[in-house]
């Protein structure tokens, strides 16, 4: 070893080894217990930011240690390719799409190696690859002939500045996620598979995870949304046709005193030549988003509709109102109305002045709604031959009494919609079907896969889809009748590519088929790490293509991810000047000078550049918005790797955000410096690999027990993922041996100190580790090397200290036999010769002993 530690030096002879061993290249092994091993896969922006950095580290952790522990392991990396961030810089920058992201891929897969992760490079993919596609485009075929894919006219959210339909997630304040242009309600052609067929069976296993975080499950709960209620049929006045609708509250039935129908509802769009407001309202209603959160927020308005319906008990006409707070795409796209127990219908009773009518009171006590609707369950007055029953009771009774007249029933419903997977956009995996005058849809044939998109291309100056104005990629021949027929020229959502990338994986070059063996070898993943923001829509869709491949006799498992770790976020102070007119600059936390109290509270700042006053924006998570990021690239180069990963596992567990320090990134770089220090100054103490002594004296036992009480800590938080604490542990052992002193009679203290230390560290600094493990003599790779076993027989103790007090405050400190009797820990607490000076002349009344703790003496 050199006296300095030079990082660059070190983390490149590590990565060069590990390259030439192959050494993180996946294998099946039967014999071996397997390990799988996964983050979720970037999106190849350009360059790593402090998220990837932190997320990679953590899922590199948990896989190395998984290593030392003697499991066959596998993990992987590629990229999430597809998309539309890649098609509005490829046009923003003159550049095709696949150019743009294949150079970024180059440059961050540099980033990753620098950071010394463990991947198998050899399973690496990006899903704009026909080879990757090619598959999913199987797929897709294969369930349109099971009848799990459907076409059909949808209402989608239509962002008109990036000409694609957008999902709900992707609607902020009724405007696109990316374009910020107001979005509007389209009716288009769409794809669908059929996720409602699994609803039932994708909320039954989530009670089978138990290793994934609760607030995700509930998460999937709510958005699949099981609900038990009843459906009931309104006949339309003077009509042969029925209105639908469903209720979970069928207690309040009897007070209905309107319905509510979409604006895009039939009954609507039939009255919308002959009424003038109706026609501006469902024009109003096509703008914003189809989210029911956005519903909620806005303002609820309705125009009444010329058409009633009838009360099917009571036989009433019911007026028909089109609101704009009822979705098309949501059941039946109509709604009973009871504004006296339901306060969105209240609102909207007030506004149009439609009669209320209380049905449901407390079971004590009268109703009020004059100020709001009373929307708790109680007992039914004013209802008929309903009255007096528990809103519990009425559920049955009135769902019974609507079934015998075929009028209704009991029905689950779900939230969940199915998939729309059908992208207007270019830069996406083209979806395999044919459109043939004569056979309509017909799908691909599979030896005709994959239907490659054409990555040469040029944006023209609408920036529409190249391949919806290129007749001669579009243009074909039906499979079926061999007429002229076109392609579809729409593309795969790209959580199409998210949601099964984890199987291919473990197969990636096969060619044959799309998975083989090896996949139910390695699946399911048993430990998946990404963040909070993929807890609904890519885990969901993830969960049901897992179950889509299970039902084709692909795999045997049910579920992809056995544990799941969502990893907090990493943020950092954010600063900033208001202008004249009201916009903000931002500036990034480097380049300010900050002023502190003595206790290091940041007070003020001043730009570095100019030196003026700048305000502080508080903490927030690192974003471009924000300028508040640090680039890991800079770290590296300054520290090195090690150091960067050893930081951000330190600073917070995973699970919570890592609010960024400076200061601490040194910090963390010293500790690495000092170990360095401590392990060349030994080395040659190290190297005579000198067993434990066969007598150690006390000091020495003392030492051992701290090195293996540490160890015990440690492997116990690896196990329970606390990383920060196992790096305390670790340093605790360095500082303990650093401050000791050491010679050839006890070389094997300091030897066996020095191999834990290097196991322990492992994982977390893994480039120091495998350096200074060979170069101290205990092997040729580090990876190979068992994880160090704890000495019980070190963490036993011959004596333990004892506080104590008089009178309940401390006086002394004792040393007494692990196994001293009570008798005994009683006398020589009373002959400490401080102790002796608080109960001179005094009567003893009690002594309480508290095991291993402390002595007590009441005394007066």
């Amino acid at each position: 070893m050199k006296a300095n530690y030079n990082a660059n030096e070190v983390e490149q002879q590590a990565r060069q080894f590990w390259q030439e061993n192959q050494s993180f290249k996946a294998e099946v092994d039967e014999n071996k217990e397997k390990f799988y091993c996964l983050s979720m896969f970037p999106y190849p922006s350009g360059k790593l930011h402090m998220g990837h950095v932190r997320n990679y580290t953590i899922g590199d952790v948990i896989a190395r240690y998984q290593r030392l522990l003697g499991k066959n392991v596998l993990q992987p990396m590629g990229w999430d390719a597809f998309g539309l961030p890649a098609e509005g810089a490829a046009i923003k920058n003159k550049m095709a799409p696949a150019k743009w992201t294949y150079s970024n891929i180059d440059y961050m897969k540099k980033q990753l190696k620098l950071l010394g992760f463990g991947y198998d490079w050899d399973r690496e993919f990006a899903t704009c690859q026909p080879d990757y596609y090619r598959w999913e485009q199987w797929m897709f075929t294969e369930l349109f002939k099971k009848g799990l894919v459907y076409k059909k006219n949808a209402i989608v959210n239509w962002d008109p500045v990036d000409k694609t339909v957008l999902a709900n997630e992707q609607v902020i304040d009724g405007k696109g996620w990316r374009s910020g242009a107001p979005v509007e309600k389209r009716e288009i052609p769409q794809w669908f598979i059929k996720i409602t067929d699994y609803a039932q069976e994708l909320l039954d296993e989530l009670d089978h995870l138990p290793h994934w975080p609760e607030k995700v499950k509930t998460m999937q709960r709510n958005w699949i949304g099981r609900s038990e209620g009843v459906e009931i049929k309104f006949q339309l006045a003077d009509k042969d046709d029925a209105l639908t609708v469903f209720t979970t509250r069928p207690d309040t039935f009897m007070g209905i005193t309107y319905l509510a129908v979409a604006a895009e509802h039939p009954l609507a769009l039939a009255e919308e030549s002959t009424n003038t407001e109706l026609k501006d309202f469902i024009e109003e209603c096509r703008k914003g988003g189809t989210s029911e959160a956005e519903m909620e927020k806005m303002e609820k308005k309705g125009q009444r509709l010329q058409v009633q319906a009838i009360h099917p008990i009571t036989g009433d006409k019911i007026p028909v109102f089109a609101a704009n707070f009822v979705l098309m795409s949501y059941g039946t796209g109509a709604v009973m109305a009871v504004p006296a127990h339901d306060q969105r219908d209240w609102e909207f009773a007030k506004k149009y002045d439609i009669p209320i009518k209380a049905v449901v009171k407390p079971l004590t006590g009268d109703v009020d709604i004059s100020q709001g609707a009373f929307t708790e369950k109680g007992i039914l007055f004013d209802s008929a031959t309903f009255d007096g029953l528990t809103s519990q009771a009425a559920f049955d009774v009135i769902a019974d009494t609507l079934a015998k007249e075929n009028k209704g029933g009991k029905q689950i419903n779900f939230k969940l919609r199915d998939w729309g997977v059908s992208r207007q956009r270019y830069w996406g995996a083209p979806i395999p079907m044919i459109q043939c005058p004569t056979c309509g849809d017909v799908p691909v044939p599979a030896e005709q896969l994959p239907i490659i998109l054409p990555e040469d291309i040029e944006f023209d100056a609408s920036g529409s889809s190249p391949i919806k104005n290129n007749p001669a990629w579009s243009n074909t021949t039906c499979p079926q009748c061999g007429g002229m027929a076109e392609r579809e020229t729409d593309t795969f959502d790209t959580f199409m590519e998210s949601s099964w990338y984890y199987a291919r994986y473990t197969c990636p070059d096969q060619t044959e088929k799309m998975l083989d063996e090896s996949a139910n070898y390695w699946l399911p993943v048993d430990h998946y790490i990404g963040g909070i923001e993929h807890a609904i829509l890519h885990l969901l869709y993830a969960r049901f293509y897992h179950k889509l491949l299970r039902d084709a006799g692909m795999l045997k498992s049910n579920e992809p991810f056995q544990r799941l770790l969502t990893q907090g976020m990493v943020v950092a102070e954010t600063w900033y000047r208001k202008n004249t007119d009201d916009s903000i600059d931002w500036f990034n936390p480097a380049d300010i000078n900050k002023q502190t109290d003595a206790k290091g509270k940041v007070l003020s700042g001043t730009l570095a550049q100019d030196g003026l006053p700048v305000i502080a924006g508080g903490i927030e998570k690192m974003a471009k918005s924000k300028n508040n990021g640090i680039d890991p690239q800079t770290l590296i180069d300054q520290y090195g790797a090690d150091t960067v990963r050893l930081y951000t596992m330190f600073t917070s567990p995973p699970d919570q955000s890592l609010e960024w320090s400076d200061e601490g990134v040194e910090g963390a770089h010293r500790f690495l410096r000092r170990l360095w220090v401590w392990l060349d100054k030994n080395q040659d103490i190290i190297k005579s690999q000198s067993p434990l002594p066969q007598d150690l004296t006390a000091p020495q036992k003392d030492l051992r027990r701290e090195l293996h009480q540490q160890l015990k800590k440690a492997l116990y938080d690896y196990q329970r993922q606390q990383f920060n604490t196992v790096i305390s542990a670790c340093m605790i052992i360095s500082n303990t041996y650093q401050k000791s002193t050491f010679n050839s009679e006890n070389a094997g203290l300091i030897c066996e100190a020095a191999s834990i230390l290097l196991r322990l560290l492992s994982p977390i600094a893994p480039h120091i580790s495998h350096y200074c493990w060979r170069a101290l003599g205990f092997g040729e790779d580090i990876l190979q090397a068992n994880c160090p076993v704890i000495d019980e027989n070190a963490l036993k103790q011959d004596n333990i200290e004892l506080v104590v007090q008089v009178n309940g405050k401390v006086r002394g400190k004792i040393a007494v036999a692990m196994d001293e009797d009570k008798a005994k820990i009683e006398e020589i607490a009373q002959a400490h010769p401080k102790v002796q000076q608080f109960i001179e002349g005094k009567t003893i009344r009690k002594i309480i002993v508290v095991p291993k703790r402390l002595v007590n003496i009441v005394a007066n």
